[in-house]
């Protein structure tokens, strides 16, 4: 999953990008409305957190200009304004989900987790193919029943291959989908997350390259 937070509270929003991290998630920050809708012109996001109360161009702001451009993000709205009025006057912006400050990181992560799932074809929370077993949800992974101890981003990287069921997933794709606006494109951090995650999971190899392709999940 890809996310997009804008909040102008920069320590909130990096401490939140944080958090998401670590649960698997891409995410880019930036910190007031005008760079949220440059970042939403440019890249891809299955979710965008936007803080309503940003100084310049509002979340509400963001929001309308994301539906003007027939954005496919989905919206989650922050606000610390929590009456009926302003939920609802929130949804009817055009915002998929609403979130008062302040709120359990955990119901934001279950929040996010199904705007995405609305975003994208809806996938078994269990991914199961040539021995290796993938728990989205749990976040393990097994082959033949043995523990993987995989890192955040060989986690990420593996759930990328599997989903995409036996076709090439290209290097652009996988660092879209498993890193963010960060890293350099130039980067040789896709073969050497693969190579890491090719000797963890053992043989016979299941991760193969595809010559101008990319990679491919699969015997």
């Amino acid at each position: 999953m890809r996310v997009l937070v804008a909040d102008d509270e920069r320590l909130f929003a990096d401490l939140l990008a944080a958090g998401l991290r670590r649960q698997a998630m891409a995410v880019d920050v930036c910190y007031d409305g005008d760079a949220a809708i440059e970042r939403l012109g440019v890249n891809f996001y299955d979710v965008a957190v936007l803080d309503r109360d940003m100084p310049g161009s509002t979340g509400d702001d963001v929001c309308r200009w994301m539906r003007a451009h027939d954005s496919a993000a989905r919206v989650l709205l922050l606000t610390a304004a929590g009456s009926v009025y302003d939920r609802v006057e929130g949804l009817r912006l055009g915002a998929d989900d609403y979130l008062t400050k302040p709120f359990a990181f955990a119901e934001l992560v279950a929040r996010l987790e199904a705007l995405a799932r609305r975003t994208a074809p809806a996938l078994p929370p269990v991914l199961e193919r040539d021995g290796v077993v993938l728990d989205v949800g749990a976040r393990t992974a097994t082959r033949d029943g043995r523990d993987l101890d995989l890192t955040v981003k060989e986690f990420s990287l593996l759930r990328a291959l599997m989903r995409a069921q036996g076709q090439a997933v290209s290097v652009e794709d996988l660092l879209e989908q498993v890193w963010d606006e960060n890293i350099d494109p130039f980067t040789n951090v896709v073969p050497v997350t693969v190579g890491k995650l090719r000797r963890k999971l053992g043989d016979p190899a299941v991760i193969h390259t595809v010559p101008r392709a990319g990679y491919r999940f699969g015997a």
